[in-house]
Order: structure tokens, then C-alpha cells, then sequence
């Protein structure tokens, strides 16, 4: 699986379908009213903010993938629509409740799907437009949050689907995928799908609030944030190379994928890290670091790391935003030292996740409130880290030979964004930066840089 926008990837021409979620009723039922997320309550009011302001940002995280035979029209509905009643957090309806977010969750049995056919694609520039259009069409303030569809061809399909951050994540559209083609394949194999539904993201939400319950500024779990924002400044750690922009503006994106190492490079950069007693994706982390220390950034690396929070248990298989966002910090050196940069990067990676207790947005409203109450994203340019290792994916094995991609998109940004992964190809890097002059010498010449560290921490 690859990370790449959809405007890059070469799709064949076909006729366009749509699966259009609705409501209907059921007899006797009443939908069960939820608090949502820390992630999904953040995200709304922002979303709200904006749009009474005029300065909507669209966005949305969607999947494509390939079926290489004539495609069963009825049963690709029904591995569509098995989705939705699998995860929950795509039938809730979300408002906002006092200050906070709550929803509506609809049964599985209250939710349907109704198939239309539209549009003959005659290119595959067509195909990209039409796809990129269609992804859009998810909105934070309207449900449904999820668009489902397909590009159909007398030979194959290629079955999309797009969702707002407000109901997912990265790994949950690897799991998305994997429940439309798992279904699929059962039921073009004759096969009835069992209707389990997996752990739910919105009780696995209300557990958390539980947990974080109570918090003041002056609460001892939040020492090691506190600690980092005293010698940061600030609990948003600023991308330390220049970008050419100007402080509050948004700017047009720019979104490229490149393969930094074929997939023997990374078997040996990995093995150079296990020599040094680190792991890929710190000893990846580590050659970063360095990496923007070469190119003029500091002696410390501060930056913002995703983790992923479904566990082992029940939510390992669940559509959500399971994201917790933890700062780390450790000391860098140059390229002849890294052996240390990547001990302190292991230590730094260690202490961070024994913190992931708190949420950032709740350590955020109590340690940045001003921040916090001026209802943007994020205030600047931040230095960000983002790994995932799609081999290891629900689906993994079919990945290949359906061609599966991520397409992320944001209209407007204020910085630069990697997400490094690894697929059986190799190791890749998505990456989303302000298109500025300045921005795009940044982001080749970093790159080049991190390269260039990875090869000679490999020999």
C-alpha cells in the first residue's frame, strides 16, 4: 500500500457508480446518543470556526484499490455497505453539545445504501479529477462522513472510498479496505457474511475521557508535557527550516510521494539500526533529525509524533480516530555520530509513549489555552513524524495485486508534513508543504539530505 495523491495515480478509464449512504427507519429503534472523541470534538469546533468565518478547509483521507476480474455489481454494494455496519462512528450524526461534541449512532439496521450510475470516464486524467472531486464531497459539519464508489470496466473495477478525519485515520483506511475487499471476496465466493461489528471507537472514547477526567494545569500527568513546552516555548515544536511563509496565512498545497529506499536498502538500513541497538522507525526518526540539523536546524530535535492507540484487545480492527499526539525531544548530532542521536531517539521515543495517558488536546486546552481558544489547527509550521509499516496491515497479502493507495488531501496549509512508510517495495515518503518557492527547496533539498544519511548510516 502506497500513500500517494489520487491525482498521481494512473487509473484506467471506466463508467463512474456511486453508493450513496442514507438513513431509514426501523421499527422501534432509537438512536443512542454518545460524547465523541477528544480528536473528533477539536476537529468539529474548528470546522464550525472556519466555516462562520468564510475560511472553510476542505480535507478528506480516502482509499482506492483494483478488483482484476468483472466486478459483481450487488456484491460490491454489499461489502460497501458491510463496512458501515461494521464501525459504528460511520453511522453516528455529530453535534455540538455545550462546548463539547456529541452524536447520534444508528443501528446497522437503520442505515442503507442506494447505487447510482453515472458518468463515462474517457481518460484517466478524467478518472483523477472525477476522483479527487468525489472525495471532497465529505464534509466535518455534514453527514455522511463517508463517499463510497466505483470506476467500473468490462475487465475490472477500481472501488474507492473517502472519509473526513473526523471518523478516521491512517490505519483505520487499511482496515477500511480490507473489510470492502474481505467482503467481497466472501461474497463472490458465495459465502454469508457474519454481521459482527467491530469494538467501537466511541466507547473506546468515553473510556479515555474517563481516564483524563479531572486534569488541571497543575495535574502531575502532566509534567512531561509541562517539561517540554517550558524548554520548547510552546507545545507545538516550529519546523526549524525556512519555508517562505508569512505567519497566519494558509497557503496551497503541494502533495508528492518519492521511494527513499528500495526494499533491500531498507532491510539494510534496519539491520544497520538493530547493530545499533534501535529500531527502524526510531533509527528513521534519528536519521531525520540529523538530517534537518545538517540542512541548518538545532542541536535538539523537537517535534510531534502520532500513536496509534487501538492496542492488541478489542479495537485492533476498529474504524476511528485512534490517534494520541505526543512531543519528543532528544539531542542530535551529525551523520558520524549517530549511533548516539539514535540511542537518545530510542530513550526520547520510550519516555514519550509512558505519557500517552493524557491526550493532547486536553493537555493542549489546559497548558496553551490562549492557543487553544483562537480555534485553528495548528498555529504554524510544525516539526512532524509519521511511520507506518503497511506490511504489517490488515490485508497486507492482497495489497500488491490490488494495487490498494491512501490519498490524503488538505485545501490549505501552513507547513510541511511527512509520512514516511513502508511498503514491500520499499520505504516511502507523502509529503504535504506550502507551495512557496522556498518551501519546495526545503522540502528537495531535505530530503536529498535524509537520503544521503540513510546510505552512509547503511554502509
Amino acid at each position: 500500500m502506497l500513500q500517494v495523491s489520487v491525482e498521481d495515480t494512473e487509473i484506467r478509464p471506466g463508467r463512474a457508480h456511486r453508493w450513496h449512504l442514507v438513513p431509514v427507519s426501523g421499527e422501534g429503534s432509537s438512536a443512542v446518543r454518545r460524547l465523541a472523541g477528544y480528536n473528533q470534538a477539536k476537529h468539529f469546533t474548528v470546522a464550525q470556526h472556519a466555516r462562520s468565518v468564510n475560511e472553510p478547509i476542505r480535507s478528506y483521507v480516502a482509499a482506492t484499490f483494483e478488483v482484476t476480474e468483472p466486478v459483481d455489481l450487488d456484491a460490491l454494494g454489499d461489502a460497501l455497505l458491510h463496512l458501515v455496519r461494521r464501525h459504528e462512528v460511520l453511522r453516528a450524526f455529530y453535534e455540538p453539545l455545550d462546548g463539547d461534541l456529541s452524536c447520534e449512532v444508528l443501528s446497522p439496521g437503520e442505515v442503507a445504501l442506494k447505487h447510482v450510475e453515472t458518468d463515462q470516464l474517457e481518460t484517466s486524467a478524467q478518472v483523477g479529477a472525477h476522483l479527487h472531486q468525489a472525495f471532497q464531497e465529505v464534509e466535518t459539519l455534514s453527514w455522511p462522513l463517508i463517499a463510497m464508489g466505483a470506476v467500473v470496466r468490462d475487465d475490472s473495477a477500481t472501488v474507492w472510498f473517502s472519509c473526513d478525519h473526523l471518523v478516521t485515520d491512517g490505519l483505520s483506511t487499511a482496515i477500511a479496505l480490507d473489510d470492502i475487499a474481505g467482503a467481497y471476496r466472501a461474497l463472490t465466493a458465495g459465502e454469508a457474511l457474519a454481521p459482527v461489528e467491530a469494538g467501537s471507537y466511541l466507547e473506546f472514547s468515553r473510556n479515555q475521557r474517563r481516564g483524563n477526567q479531572g486534569l488541571r494545569a497543575d495535574d502531575p500527568r502532566l509534567e512531561y508535557w509541562r517539561d517540554f513546552t517550558e524548554r520548547d516555548g510552546g507545545l507545538f515544536p516550529r519546523f526549524p527550516l525556512d519555508l517562505g511563509t508569512v505567519p497566519g496565512r494558509l497557503y496551497a498545497p503541494v502533495t508528492t510521494t518519492e521511494r527513499l529506499l528500495d526494499a533491500q536498502g531498507v532491510e539494510v538500513f534496519e539491520a544497520a539500526c538493530g547493530a545499533r541497538g534501535g529500531r527502524l522507525s526510531t533509527g528513521l526518526l534519528a536519521a531525520l533529525a540529523t538530517a534537518v540539523r545538517e540542512e541548518g536546524g538545532p542541536a535538539v530535535y523537537r517535534g510531534l509524533v502520532p500513536v496509534n492507540e487501538r492496542g492488541r484487545g478489542v479495537y485492533e480492527q476498529s474504524v476511528g480516530w485512534f490517534v494520541n499526539t505526543l512531543p519528543i525531544e532528544f539531542a542530535v548530532g551529525r551523520v558520524e555520530g549517530f549511533a548516539d542521536t539514535l540511542t537518545a531517539a530510542q530513550t526520547a521515543f520510550a519516555r514519550m509513549r509512558a505519557h500517552a495517558g493524557v491526550h493532547f488536546v486536553q493537555a493542549w486546552r489546559l497548558l496553551a489555552p490562549a492557543e487553544y481558544a483562537r480555534l485553528h489547527y495548528w498555529p504554524h509550521a510544525v516539526n512532524f513524524y509519521s511511520y507506518i509499516d503497511f506490511r504489517r496491515m490488515p490485508g497486507a497479502a492482497y495489497h500488491g495485486g490490488q494495487r490498494a493507495r491512501m490519498h490524503v488531501w488538505v485545501s490549505g496549509c501552513n507547513g510541511i508534513l511527512h509520512w514516511f512508510h513502508r511498503a514491500e517495495d520499499g520505504l516511502h515518503v507523502n509529503s504535504i508543504h506550502v507551495d512557496t518557492p522556498q518551501a519546495r527547496v526545503t522540502h528537495e533539498a531535505l530530503l536529498h539530505t535524509l537520503t544521503r544519511t540513510v546510505t552512509t548510516v547503511s554502509q
